[in-house]
């Protein structure tokens, strides 16, 4: 998670980290070091794009898993079109890592 905040600050940072460690951060290539309390910031930034993330796979297999439902030799029913995109709307409006990792699936119809 350490090199994640680093890259939120600078993309372009050349940097390892002995035993995910902040205390073991080596800079390379001249880049810029970033203070620990800067890259501590990040950390509940990083955390919640990893939930998004995982949450947005998850959500992406339940999709995929009922897309035969919209071919075109196959009449969608209100229930599943209602289903997907309850699916589609399910990142909205998420904000923290906790919102994220509770988040309940809609029943398949």
């Amino acid at each position: 998670m350490i090199i994640e905040a680093i890259l939120k600050i600078n993309p372009n940072a050349k940097v390892s980290v002995n035993a995910d460690d902040i205390n073991q951060i080596i800079w390379h290539d001249g880049t810029t070091p970033i203070s620990k309390s800067d890259i501590e910031a990040q950390f509940p930034i990083v955390e919640l794009d990893n939930a998004m993330q995982d949450l947005r796979a998850k959500r992406n297999k339940l999709l995929i898993d009922t897309d035969f439902y919209g071919m075109s030799d196959n009449t969608m029913s209100s229930e599943m079109a209602t289903y997907r995109q309850a699916l589609r709307d399910i990142t909205s409006g998420i904000t923290t890592k906790e919102q994220a990792q509770s988040v309940v699936f809609p029943s398949k119809p």
